[in-house]
């Protein structure tokens, strides 16, 4: 599922598309005064409790094209969580021009080594096979995930029968979460992991070469973008995720 919402106007001195309020210039957010940039009065939101940034609320942009401002009908909902927590973090001259808000190759993903591929010893190779294809990493962290977490990056199976099996699978070892980039990203992993069913898993696939069961299925990845976008903020803040320049790109991309 594609987000709501078309990015700015391209930026003259990064050729990137990116809106108005997220050009690397000015002081940090909030604090920045968009209005006195002739880019419309500033609008407050209220910022989300979320326990990642500083209270308070910051400033957007009068960018008719951005999510979030006046318009005939009033003011359109408030930008996401994960847009928002980047914003009230980081100065800046420091926020990455590849933001998930992006398509084309800045599309990021979500993927999680499961406890069995971690203790299996398939990190290294999982990883290998992303890299080989050209993707590129943008986070990564080993960490035992509380059941806390796991319950809210699981909510939409809340109903169904496996659910508090599930839960107790993801949190009986460590996993490995991690950031991937690239053009098309979330469907080029999903197809690189294979069928949810390691049986219906074509060979070759990460599922059907090291899985047998449902259960234990080694690794995560997310559906769509939309949900790439949840559970990168629910599992990254915003400066666990580094800008660098992959230097192959350009022999990967035209």
């Amino acid at each position: 599922m594609e987000r709501d919402g078309t990015p700015g106007p391209e930026s003259e001195d990064q050729g990137l598309s990116l809106p108005l309020c997220l050009r690397a210039k000015g002081p940090p957010f909030p604090g920045r005064d968009p209005a006195a940039e002739g880019q419309g009065p500033p609008v407050p939101v209220p910022s989300a409790p979320d326990g990642r940034g500083q209270d308070g609320p910051a400033l957007l942009c009068g960018n008719l094209q951005h999510p979030c401002v006046p318009t005939a009908e009033g003011l359109e909902p408030p930008v996401p969580a994960w847009l928002e927590a980047h914003r009230r973090l980081l100065p800046s001259s420091e926020l990455c021009p590849l933001s998930p808000a992006l398509g084309g190759v800045n599309e990021r993903t979500f993927v999680a080594i499961k406890p069995d591929g971690v203790q299996r010893r398939l990190v290294g190779e999982i990883i290998r096979r992303f890299e080989r294809k050209g993707l590129q990493l943008v986070g990564m962290k080993l960490l035992q995930a509380s059941e806390e977490l796991l319950k809210e990056h699981y909510i939409s199976l809340q109903d169904r029968p496996f659910y508090s099996r599930l839960v107790k699978y993801m949190s009986s070892g460590p996993i490995v979460a991690m950031v991937w980039q690239g053009l098309d990203v979330v469907k080029t992993v999903r197809t690189m992991i294979g069928e949810t069913n390691p049986a219906e898993s074509r060979p070759g696939t990460i599922r059907g070469d090291f899985c047998v069961e449902v259960g234990k299925n080694v690794i995560h990845g997310s559906d769509s973008v939309e949900s790439a976008q949840q559970e990168i903020s629910l599992w990254f803040r915003p400066e666990e995720l580094p800008c660098w320049e992959d230097t192959a790109a350009r022999w990967i991309y035209e």
